[in-house]
């Protein structure tokens, strides 16, 4: 049993791995295939931050584990042996995923804007009002599996970005 807003109570470095897992909206967005747009091309690295000319772009092709209806992988415990490139979000890594969504409810805590008035935890555990606000990935997404990858640009989507409250 978790206690009541323990968010407000504790840092995410602080929180124990049930109220870490809690503090998951459930949207998917983290599913989302992503890459960044660069004005220098030619030179690009790996890198923790986005560079100055350098855009995170959010397509809407997704895992092929995501679980459209409820918006979860499918499969959660073996997510990264089946696709090594799936980020898991640690205390120890947050700080340096930036291209997490703005609406992510750890980037929200991490920046200190609280959690969003549609996350479960504010709802009785309901994921409905964060789907008909359109928070979600529901009904929005194809499958990495149905789509050639090299037609990524056909998939840019720009709804990931939006954030409510």
């Amino acid at each position: 049993m978790l206690e009541d807003q323990f968010w407000l109570k504790r840092s995410l470095e602080h929180m124990s791995q049930p109220e870490w897992e809690a503090i998951c909206d459930g949207c998917g967005k983290c599913c989302l295939n992503t890459f960044i747009d660069s004005e220098d091309e030619d030179e690009f690295t790996a890198t923790d931050q986005l560079r100055e000319g350098e855009e995170l772009i959010f397509t809407n092709i997704v895992c092929q584990y995501l679980d459209n209806d409820t918006c979860g992988c499918s499969e959660y415990a073996n997510r990264q042996t089946l696709v090594p490139s799936c980020v898991k979000l640690t205390k120890e890594n947050l700080k340096d995923i930036f291209f997490m969504p703005q609406s992510c409810s750890y980037r929200r805590l991490y920046e200190g804007r609280g959690l969003a008035s549609w996350h479960p935890l504010l709802n009785d555990g309901s994921k409905d009002l964060m789907h008909e606000l359109g928070i979600s990935v529901r009904d929005k997404t194809v499958k990495d599996c149905d789509v050639d990858l090299d037609d990524f640009d056909l998939y840019v989507a720009e709804w990931p970005t939006r954030d409510i409250d």
